[in-house]
Parts: C-alpha cells; sequence; structure tokens
C-alpha cells in the first residue's frame, strides 16, 4: 500500500530544498576563477602569456612555463584558491609563467601545428629566457599542452631544463579501453576542415561527454544535494564555467592532430614531422616528470606512459596519481601530494 503521507513529507522537503538553494543562487553574484594575481608580459596574435606574481623570492632562478590544452582554457589550473596547481607549485617556490592560447575565430582557420608550437611557444619560451637571462627553462604540459610540450622538446632540447607532463596523450594506438581513440579512427577531418573552417568548441565538448555520460547525468542529481551550501554549489558552478568556456580550434591544426597523431600514431612510430622536420623523441634528452590519472577516462594509461620507451632522456620518471583526469588539476590529493613533489622534482634540477 502507497504512503501517500510519507510522499507527501518527501515533496514538501524538496521544494523546501529548491527555495534555500533558488535564494543560494540568488544571492551569488559572479563565478569567479583565476583569481591569482598574474600580469601579462608577452602577447602575439590572440595568444598571450602570463607571469604570476610572487610575494617572496623563488626557490630556483631558472623559471616555468606552463602550456595547457588548446581546447581548453588554463582557468581549471587556478580554479579557486584551495584547489588551484597554480597556487600551489607557486607557494612552493616555483616562478610561473602560463600561456593562454586565446579564442580562434574564422580569421585563424589556417593556424597550423607549426604555427603554435615552432612560433607561438618557441616565441614565448625566448622571452623567458631572455627576461630571466637564462639559456633554458623548465617546461610543463598539461593534456593536449604536454604533448605539444614533448614534440618541441624533441627539436629544441638545448632550450629547456627539465620537462613535465600531466596526463598528456603519446600513443594513440586504437584500443577497445577508450571510445574516444576509436572515434578518431573514422572522423574526415579533411571534410571538417575545409567545410567548417574553425572546429566547434561545441561539437568537441558533446563528444566528450558522450565517453561517460552517466557523469553528467549524476552531477545534476547532486546539485539538489548541495544547493543550500554555498561553498559546495560554488565548486560546481566554478568547474560547469571553465567547462563551458571553450573555445574553437583552429581547422588546420586540427587537421594535422587528428590524421597524424590520432589516426596513423606517428608520433611514436617516429614518422611525425613538424615544418618538414623529423619528430625523433630520442632527441628528447631533457630530465623528464611524466604525471599520469590512474582512472583517467580521457586519455588511456598506456597512451601517456609509452613515451617512456621512446625518449632519450636518461633522467626520466612516471608518477602514478590515484585519481582522474581532472582530478590531476583540482584534487585535494592534488595539492596535498602531487604539486609539492612536483615542484621538489622540478627545483632539485635546478
Amino acid at each position: 500500500m502507497i504512503n501517500t503521507n510519507s510522499i507527501f513529507t518527501e515533496f514538501v522537503e524538496m521544494g523546501e530544498k529548491l527555495r534555500k538553494g533558488y535564494n543560494t543562487l540568488k544571492s551569488i553574484e559572479e563565478v569567479d576563477v583565476a583569481t591569482t594575481p598574474k600580469e601579462l608580459v608577452w602577447s602575439c596574435d590572440k595568444v598571450k602569456m602570463y607571469h604570476y606574481i610572487r610575494e617572496t623570492p623563488p626557490k630556483t632562478s631558472i623559471p616555468v612555463l606552463v602550456s595547457f590544452a588548446i581546447m581548453n582554457r588554463h582557468d581549471v589550473l587556478d580554479l579557486q584558491p584551495d584547489r588551484s596547481l597554480m597556487k600551489k607549485l607557486l607557494d612552493e617556490g616555483l616562478d610561473i609563467y602560463i600561456m593562454d592560447w586565446g579564442y580562434p575565430s574564422k580569421a585563424d582557420r589556417y593556424l597550423t601545428m607549426e604555427d603554435y608550437i615552432l612560433g607561438y611557444m618557441n616565441d614565448a619560451i625566448d622571452f623567458v629566457r631572455k627576461t630571466h637571462k637564462v639559456d633554458k627553462i623548465h617546461k610543463m604540459g598539461i593534456c593536449q599542452g604536454g604533448l605539444f610540450s614533448m614534440i618541441y622538446a624533441a627539436i629544441h632540447p638545448e632550450k629547456l631544463k627539465t620537462l613535465t607532463t600531466y596526463v598528456a596523450p603519446y600513443d594513440f594506438t586504437d584500443t577497445h579501453c577508450n571510445m574516444l581513440y576509436k572515434w578518431t579512427k573514422y572522423v574526415d577531418a579533411d571534410t571538417m576542415a575545409e567545410t567548417q573552417g574553425v572546429i566547434s568548441a561545441d561539437m568537441l565538448n558533446n563528444a566528450f561527454s558522450m565517453l561517460k555520460p552517466s557523469m553528467d547525468i549524476a552531477k545534476f542529481f547532486g546539485v539538489m544535494e548541495m544547493m543550500e551550501d554555498r561553498d559546495k554549489l560554488m565548486n560546481f558552478l566554478r568547474m560547469e564555467k571553465w567547462k563551458a568556456d571553450c573555445p574553437d580550434l583552429s581547422g588546420e591544426m586540427y587537421r594535422k592532430y587528428i590524421k597524424d597523431l590520432f589516426r596513423d600514431n606517428k608520433l611514436i612510430k617516429g614518422e611525425f614531422e613538424l615544418d618538414g622536420q623529423k619528430v625523433d623523441l630520442k632527441k628528447v634528452t631533457v630530465p623528464f616528470l611524466n604525471v599520469y590519472a590512474t582512472e583517467d577516462n580521457i586519455i588511456p594509461n598506456y597512451s601517456t606512459t609509452a613515451v617512456m620507451d621512446h625518449i632519450g632522456s636518461k633522467d626520466k620518471q612516471l608518477y602514478a596519481f590515484p585519481g582522474g583526469h581532472i582530478g590531476v588539476f583540482v584534487g585535494a590529493k592534488s595539492q596535498k601530494e602531487l604539486a609539492p613533489a612536483v615542484a621538489k622534482w622540478v627545483i632539485e634540477r635546478s
């Protein structure tokens, strides 16, 4: 027999939660992200580079340049003060610069991977080297930014002191463990680049959501339980703001990224070229720290770890982070353990 009193009580309680949640939402005027102070020091076209402001001298005179994925904003690395990889690395004594790849428009449809790696990234590195009067700097790259940093290290190892990458894809072997790697084997990147010019961020976000659709469903049920807690709700809204703020991609860069890397796996095979120059991973000789997330559902572990057998570095180390792809940047364990360990590794090699 249905207990109508119990059902009625649940409806009343739910209504009260929604009322309090609505009042909480009304009280939020702005969802603030990336609040750690930094200043613009370099720009070229739509690409910018910022320098984080330190209140105390760094523990090493050799600065660090961080590059995030072009298809996402770097704000997730500084989501909020207690969940900020950048702030924690600053607190641990590093002097940090960060790349901002900007928002490509139709006018940027012909920007190539060469433009991003040999152009913007190289020019930014040279600016930092000149500013600090050093021959080499520390390089960090996250996800796609880690892949691009690895390619750069193979071409210009003489400009880098160390290389640290987080959850970066290197081996794009087709396996059944990841739908993203399977989809890209059948994407018609030529037609997309030629007809769209720039690749829609909304389309890419929809594809990533389909990798684990249950997560998107579960998170909205979870919101109901946190709407009365302003701090928890702000955590959720900051992450949602970051996810919604994605740049479109240059069609030509996307074409090479999909065809040469995802589809043909040329980097690991030793066949990848940039501006007509063969990218030989054996020429990566700098000390290398390779961070991967054990529960990563976007970049399979083998895709990240496989590069260890192909690079020329003698000083190379794997770091297995117990968590997911995004947890590497924003998780509590990242703040407590990963960032201090990375900073210590970098400082020891300065």
